[in-house]
């Protein structure tokens, strides 16, 4: 028997497996207003219980575990990741990582962070250097 190798063929494949979007298993967004910063990670098929969050310094780690429950079936097609992931993210000094709260809906975790009073935007009034601290001048002739 004689095996055909194709060069071209094979990297054709490689390549349209590297053009296949990835997607992460915790995909997020994230927004910011004057009060505060609100991350959005899809978490379709996770318990609450299965949901770890936690700061250290500046860094959000968000940990998931998904498992399926297939004992004594048949697994006919298996496209949904399942598995322990974890992500992480770099919070800004602006934040109060002492109020952070978490809570899920609809398969979205949500996470909110005030944003610390010191950051937040506040208008500065000007006034008008008083008349009697202007500086006297002379001449000399």
């Amino acid at each position: 028997m004689l095996m055909r190798f194709d060069p071209f063929r094979d990297i054709d494949r490689m390549s349209e497996g590297l053009a296949r979007p990835t997607r992460s298993v915790l995909a997020m967004d994230a927004v910011r207003d004057e009060q505060e910063v609100t991350i959005y990670m899809d978490v379709p098929g996770v318990a609450k219980d299965d949901i770890e969050v936690s700061v250290e310094k500046n860094e959000l780690t968000v940990t998931i575990e998904r498992v399926w429950d297939d004992d004594d079936k048949q697994v006919l097609s298996s496209e949904r990741p399942q598995g322990t992931f974890s992500r992480r993210v770099m919070l800004s000094d602006a934040l109060d990582l002492e109020q952070l709260s978490a809570h899920t809906s609809d398969g979205v975790l949500i996470i909110t962070i005030p944003v610390a009073e010191r950051s937040k935007p506040r208008r500065i009034d000007v006034t008008t250097q008083p008349n009697d601290e202007a500086i006297e001048t002379t001449s000399s002739s």
